[in-house]
């Protein structure tokens, strides 16, 4: 492991921003902290980067304490949101200012600048003065900063958080593919999911300064580890159910019916049920009747609600998929073994 959080906590006076926070990070790996605001992600990266001092734990890399080595010994690059360009110096002097502070010559300067305008895809802009750049231009010249003094560990902090949507979602394949052509290791802080998944090998979820879930984006979505975890993905359809033994089967008794499932625990649990598993057949062996109330689109796929009892459901569905009038019936079937997961209550 090159980088190793061990039992970082971190208080402010009463409140306590990080409470014992552990993971690590391979060589050449992008890891996404991914949590809501005030979660405690900047407070993590100002300690990595060491402008914070923790009260408890430590960072390592390559399994030496970073303890006593300052920020600018650290040799960790650190990308901002606002992307923090020079405005008085053009595209090469900004890419350039860290290599002069290195005491680099000025052939090897020309050089590496001009190879990070490549990597990022603007060869010509040397001579751009920064002010006249769009947002994603911008960007990628910050990215081309950052990466150009070779930095063992590269932190980005929230670093499509200004630009809209559409050109986050295009900036963030690419710089997912710019990251992993130069093989750094990376920490990317993000309060947005889509981004996370999109450009993460592992991400690190967070609540309130504590760390809920590790794991590969598949398997952060597919295996949510709590009721936070699933209500973060925007996974809401969770149910109070009760799991009995019936002749040696796992009964789960709910406001919609029972029906069997695996399941190793028994007694009063939370049930989610997952909004892209239901269809609009009878082929699940388990079926949800209710009320249909409404629909909302959202390009590729149409999130319906629907009243089941005293809960709100919601289930996706394919745009092209035909649905009744607003205000009928509707049934949809799941299948319990893949579309269902249990949570202590």
């Amino acid at each position: 492991k090159m980088l190793s959080i061990k039992k970082i906590s971190k208080s402010f006076g009463s409140l306590q921003a990080l409470h014992g926070v552990s993971f690590d990070v391979d060589e050449g790996e992008i890891l996404a902290i991914l949590g809501p605001s005030g979660c405690g992600k900047s407070t993590l990266l100002a300690i990595i980067a060491g402008l914070e001092h923790p009260d408890l734990g430590d960072v390592y890399w390559g399994g030496k304490s970073l303890a006593s080595t300052p920020p600018h010994l650290r040799e960790f690059g650190l990308m901002f949101q606002d992307f923090a360009l020079f405005p008085h110096m053009n595209v090469y002097a900004n890419i350039a200012f860290g290599l002069k502070m290195a005491h680099m010559d000025r052939l090897s300067i020309d050089h590496r600048v001009q190879e990070m305008l490549s990597i990022v895809g603007l060869p010509d802009f040397s001579n751009r003065d920064v002010n006249t750049l769009s947002g994603g231009e911008q960007q990628r010249i910050a990215l081309a900063r950052a990466l150009a003094p070779h930095p063992r560990l590269l932190m980005l902090d929230e670093p499509l958080g200004s630009l809209d949507r559409n050109l986050r979602e295009r900036l963030v394949a690419d710089l997912q593919k710019i990251l992993q052509q130069v093989n750094q290791t990376a920490i990317y802080v993000t309060h947005d999911q889509e981004e996370a998944f999109a450009i993460a090998d592992s991400i690190v979820l967070m609540n309130s300064g504590k760390v809920e879930q590790i794991g590969t984006p598949k398997e952060i979505y597919n295996y949510p580890a709590s009721i936070f975890v699933a209500r973060f993905l925007e996974m809401t359809n969770i149910l109070p159910a009760i799991i009995t033994n019936q002749e040696g089967e796992k009964i789960a008794l709910t406001d919609f019916g029972k029906f069997s499932i695996q399941s190793p625990v028994t007694g009063q649990v939370k049930l989610l049920i997952r909004p892209e598993m239901a269809r609009l057949d009878d082929a699940g062996p388990v079926k949800i009747k209710g009320h249909y109330t409404g629909v909302s689109f959202r390009g590729s796929r149409q999130r319906i609600s629907m009243k089941v009892g005293s809960f709100d459901l919601t289930f996706d569905f394919p745009s092209v998929t035909t649905l009744p009038v607003i205000g009928s019936e509707l049934t949809v079937s799941i299948n319990p073994d893949t579309a269902i997961r249990i949570f202590p209550a």
